[in-house]
């Protein structure tokens, strides 16, 4: 009797494997007991930002809150990166040079009063 080849074997296991009821990846959660928490999906209604004209738009309690501290953040952080030392290899480096050329008297001093 001939051995049949894997792939024979593998292809048989395939298919008669059974469907899995369960999806990995649902958009959709079975719950029982009535706990589904109803449907989440506006549809759309055609209108800009879903406001009809001449509809009023109403903040939402959170939005102001957003607002000021996204803002005040951006201020304080903009504040802090104008006032925050200079730390560059360059400015170090010429303070360097300048304080040794003045060490060995290649450069005044411009702190020295002239007389």
């Amino acid at each position: 009797m001939p051995a049949r080849p894997i792939t024979h074997m593998l292809r048989a296991r395939c298919l008669l494997r059974q469907p899995q009821t369960a999806q990995a990846f649902s958009t959709r959660s079975v719950v029982r007991g009535g706990a589904d928490h109803g449907d989440h999906y506006d549809p759309p209604t055609g209108y800009l930002f879903g406001l009809k004209p001449g509809q009023k738009y109403e903040k939402e309690g959170w939005e102001n809150i957003w607002y000021y501290g996204f803002i005040g953040s951006i201020l304080v952080a903009g504040v802090a990166y104008v006032f925050k030392p200079d730390t560059s290899i360059q400015t170090w480096a010429l303070e360097e040079a300048r304080r040794r050329l003045e060490a060995e008297g290649i450069l005044e001093d411009p702190d020295k009063v002239k007389k």
